[in-house]
């Protein structure tokens, strides 16, 4: 497929997985975040070709991001007290930053890892774009504040899960979305409650959004997982328990939103394992 431009020369038509390389090593937030979505607009129109065969290089430097926020060890990322208006700030800030991860985590999903269903590649688009939306939601917030995306101190735990398993999507499926990214879920309740007891109605609106999109992106996860598992005759509980252990993947923070879990796909035999 081709796409003419307006003064009628034509133009290669954009390859997805290329094209979320593009934005993976963009080190600007916002002009990701926007890319992200255009990018997932035109796949939805038509207008991007995607070779699922392709083994591409890996860039030299990913993921794109910018000078700050500073990374530190998660011990000395400091305590966020919903007391003060900077406290709540870095709270959301927090947010801000997993969403950041989020979108790169989603586009290096999708440029990665060669011969998988189209849908794959599709549904990992579409995480990547509900992702950057979540993030100019956070970032907005923050702005409206006095304050934005880099003015405090981030780790990058989120992101080093991501560079353990690049070597094999099924690891990658077991401990990114269903393991890291499932743990917000669980997170997000709890915080969303104290931001409206304290009359922030806005961040726990913007939580609530998130939380009904992440159960989308942890079925996402799931979905595959149990798809890939199959594909190579494993036994999912077994297979996750010996990833989890080979991997390093960190332990369950209880208590578990249960509710959510079961929405996002994970069977009741898995979650009385937890």
């Amino acid at each position: 497929m081709n796409n003419t431009c307006r003064s009628g020369c034509t133009l290669e038509a954009i390859d997805l997985r290329e094209a979320a390389i593009n934005w993976l090593v963009n080190i600007s937030p916002a002009r990701k975040a926007d890319g992200v979505k255009s990018l997932n607009a035109a796949w939805l129109a038509g207008q991007v070709t995607l070779d699922v065969t392709a083994e591409l290089p890996e860039p030299l430097a990913i993921p794109g991001r910018p000078e700050k926020p500073l990374l530190v060890s998660p011990l000395e990322v400091g305590k966020r007290s919903m007391r003060t208006t900077e406290g709540r700030a870095a709270l959301i800030h927090a947010l801000a930053h997993i969403e950041f991860n989020a979108i790169n985590l989603a586009l290096d999903a999708v440029w990665r890892f060669a011969d998988m269903p189209p849908q794959y590649y599709a549904d990992w688009l579409k995480v990547a774009a509900e992702e950057a939306y979540h993030f100019g939601l956070l970032n907005g917030y923050l702005l409206n504040m006095g304050y934005q995306y880099g003015d405090f101190n981030a780790h990058n735990s989120l992101w080093e899960m991501a560079e353990r398993t690049q070597g094999d999507v099924l690891a990658r499926m077991a401990l990114v979305p269903r393991t890291m990214e499932a743990r917000g879920l669980d997170a997000s309740p709890p915080l969303r409650n104290k931001f409206a007891q304290i009359g922030d109605n806005d961040a726990a609106e913007i939580l609530d959004i998130i939380l009904r999109d992440e159960i989308g992106h942890v079925a996402i996860g799931n979905y595959w997982f149990n798809w890939l598992c199959e594909q190579r005759g494993l036994e999912p509980i077994a297979c996750y328990e010996n990833l989890a252990k080979q991997y390093s993947a960190p332990a369950m923070r209880k208590p578990l939103n249960i509710e959510a879990r079961r929405k996002a796909g994970f069977t009741e035999e898995e979650l009385a394992r937890l």
